[in-house]
Parts: C-alpha cells; structure tokens; sequence
C-alpha cells in the first residue's frame, strides 16, 4: 500500500479533501472519464485498474503508483476522496481484498506459473491438497522457522511446500542449494538440511554443484524479477481462488490462512 505522502499529501491526513479547481466543481470533466477528485490522482501519476461500489454510498477504486497499488474512494458529493484502508464492521480489509483480486492476485498468478516451472523441492505428500511455494535459502534462519511452523500441516499430509532453493545469503548458499536440487533424492536432501541446520546444514558436493548451479541461478533471477527480496517468500491460493504472498515469516495467527486450514 502507498503511503499518502506518495501521493504528495500530507501524510497527518486521514480523510483528503481534493478539491477540483474552480471551474470543474461540478463532477465529472468533459476531458476525463473520472470525476475531477479522482482526476487529480491520476494527473499526480495514479493508473486507475478498476472501480467498484464501497460502503455508504462511496465508489472505490484500486490503481497503481509507480508499480505499487493503492486505493482510495469517493464519496458521495464527487468531492472529496478518502485514502487508504477501509475496514467493515467485521474487521475485514475491504481495501485488501480488493488490490488482491484486481492487481496483486492476477500479477501473483502469473507468478504461480513461473514458480510451476522453476526448480523446487517438495516437501510432503505429493497428493497434498494445499500447495505452497516458498523461496528458500539453506542459510536462511527465517526460512527454517517457517518451515518448523509448518510442520504440523505437511505431516498431517495437508500441505506440501515447494521449496524454490535460491543462494543469496552466504557465500556457500548457492552450493548447498545446487547441492539438495542436484541430489538422487532431494526431498531428503532438504531434511538434512533442515535437521541439521544448527551444525551448518547440508555437506556440499562439489561435483553435484557443478551440474546443478545453473538451476540455483535461474531461481535467483526468478526471485529477482517478482520483486522480491526477503526469503522466504512465499506464494499461496486464498479462499477466494486469488494467490497472495507473504515476505518473511508469516505470524502465528497467519498461519491457518496460508495452510487452508486450522492447525492440525
């Protein structure tokens, strides 16, 4: 989400009143498709991606600043636009929900076809329901508690991860990650890995790196080209059928909409 002083307003104000100039305080302009509030967003750099009907009367609209979504709404005089988070009565980010389903899911689905094709490394059972890609670094501590978090789901056979092994952390990062893609059996590759992360993880053949580095490099710029630059990232389906992701450890209480479902 854009801050306000993105937008050049200032950032102490809530609700942003954007008054047209004076002869354009009648609604809509004959040059614009917008009403003259909205016209200022997209004169200051806002690329308007859809509109939809808010809450009290006001009309929403989601849109782009410099390749980061915002949203903002109208309310009902045409007058006056209110920037940022809208929340219901039941606690629900109405805002969120929105750039999901009209910027950010269908980017990020674009996104889940790539990942499909990248070199990964499942974890659990393949016939899992709930799959989950995740950037992972061998070296990567974050990446390792999550991985721990999601234990109870991949054994109860809920949740496969797909790990996407990239090398970005450590100088040694990128051979052990061509060492666990290259290995006979990846998935237990990973879990020596992660069982003995305390003690410097995974032992690196250099003769499997030397296959395999091409295939850790591509993931590199995979992870490169979405924008993303914490590991884990992480790529997964929500309950309206759009994908989201998360940057970082996801939160406990995150952790049910992630995996599809309670703890186990």
């Amino acid at each position: 989400m854009l801050r306000i002083s993105d937008l050049a307003i200032k950032p102490t104000l809530l609700a942003v009143s954007l008054l047209a100039a004076a002869a354009a305080g009648q609604g809509v302009s004959a040059e614009t498709a917008h009403p003259d509030a909205i016209q200022v967003l997209v004169e200051r750099g806002v690329e308007i991606v859809d509109q939809f009907d808010a809450p009290g009367g006001m009309t929403g609209y989601v849109g782009t600043m410099r390749g980061k979504p915002v949203s903002f709404y109208l309310t009902n005089d045409k007058k006056h636009v209110v920037i940022g988070p809208m929340l219901s009565d039941t606690g629900e980010n109405i805002t969120e929900t929105n750039i999901r389903q009209a910027i950010t899911g269908p980017q990020n689905a674009e996104a889940w076809s790539k990942l499909e094709d990248s070199a990964w490394v499942r974890d659990g059972d393949e016939s899992a329901p709930v799959v989950i890609y995740t950037f992972t670094d061998p070296n990567c501590p974050f990446c390792h508690r999550f991985r721990e978090a999601a234990e109870p789901w991949i054994k109860a056979g809920r949740v496969q991860l797909r790990h996407v092994m990239v090398g970005i952390l450590k100088q040694d990062s990128l051979p052990k990650a061509a060492t666990i893609l290259g290995a006979d059996d990846p998935e237990s590759a990973l879990k020596v890995n992660q069982s003995s992360y305390g003690n410097g993880g995974i032992e690196v053949d250099r003769e499997i790196v030397s296959a395999n580095h091409k295939r850790v490099t591509a993931n590199n710029s995979l992870m490169n080209n979405l924008g993303l630059s914490a590991t884990p990232s992480t790529f997964y389906k929500v309950d309206d059928g759009t994908i989201a992701v998360k940057q970082g450890v996801p939160r406990p209480e995150e952790l049910a909409g992630m995996m599809g479902s309670s703890r186990p």
